[in-house]
């Protein structure tokens, strides 16, 4: 095995435990400004139902990234793990002209994944804690009002 095959290899195991371990019962996401929500439905399934109310409310879906089919091709094994990116020009063009910083969080992700137990997760990034992280002042009325969105669109994502 190659020294970059090793060290692939050590990430993947690394970030396999990371998200394994993040349930809200393992940490306190809340703390890094982490949502996490429970969901009744697959992973698959629960970022199906966020896409789709995403773009009916007029937001892109940029992508979806699957990390289980990637750690396949690689021959690792990680179990369900999926990563929505979605956003709104509109809503982040702005906030990245105050901070250009903001650009590194922006688009938004959702990240469902299925933990140890078989119990679904769908977790973002709240956007009260990226315009804190980011330093964003002039337009405190856009975090704020994504994040309601976002809570909605999660908390009906995830439940039956």
């Amino acid at each position: 095995m190659t020294r970059l095959a090793a060290a692939l290899a050590l990430a993947a195991g690394t970030a396999l435990a990371a998200v394994t371990a993040a349930t809200p019962a393992a940490a306190d996401p809340a703390a890094e400004g982490l949502v996490v929500k429970r969901s009744a439905h697959s992973v698959t399934e629960t970022l199906d139902r966020l896409a789709q109310m995403l773009t009916d409310n007029g937001l892109t879906v940029f992508t979806r990234i699957d990390h289980a089919e990637n750690a396949a091709k690689a021959d690792l094994d990680l179990p369900p793990t999926q990563v929505l990116i979605f956003g709104n020009p509109k809503l982040g063009t702005p906030l990245m002209q105050e901070s250009r910083t903001t650009a590194i969080d922006l688009p938004q992700k959702a990240l469902a994944w299925e933990d140890a137990d078989g119990a679904v997760w769908l977790a973002y990034n709240h956007p009260a804690w990226l315009s804190e992280r980011h330093g964003l002042e002039a337009r405190q009325e856009v975090p704020e009002k994504i994040g309601g969105a976002l809570d909605t669109f999660a908390t009906q994502a995830s439940n039956e």
